[in-house]
């Protein structure tokens, strides 16, 4: 009889929160610490969201498998991750780019 085994990717949230951009507009960020994920070289699974009139139009993430990568005006692009602080600057320059149209 062989050995069954069981791997657990120890999850840790370290932010979820949604920030109220206009009335009809909000920023969603939620960041996971985990022990890896296939496809990023980092132990942080991400999802930063903005959504205006109900429509994610920008969402920088990282699936399993696919990488780091960013979504926007229906484009998916690589993106490179270095840190925390710095996915979150070019989110938000992002962010703030919609709105200064």
């Amino acid at each position: 009889m062989g050995t069954v085994g069981i791997i657990v990717n120890m999850m840790r949230e370290l932010m979820n929160e949604r920030f109220p951009i206009a009335d009809n507009a909000f920023a969603e960020l939620r960041i996971l610490k985990v022990s890896s994920i296939s496809g990023s070289s980092h132990g942080f699974k991400y999802s930063l969201a903005l959504v205006i009139d109900g429509k994610c139009v920008l969402r920088y993430d990282n699936e399993a498998g696919k990488g780091d990568h960013r979504h926007r005006k229906g484009k998916e692009t690589a993106y490179t991750f270095s840190t925390l602080q710095q996915l979150q600057v070019d989110f938000w320059n992002d962010v703030n780019k919609e709105f200064d149209k």
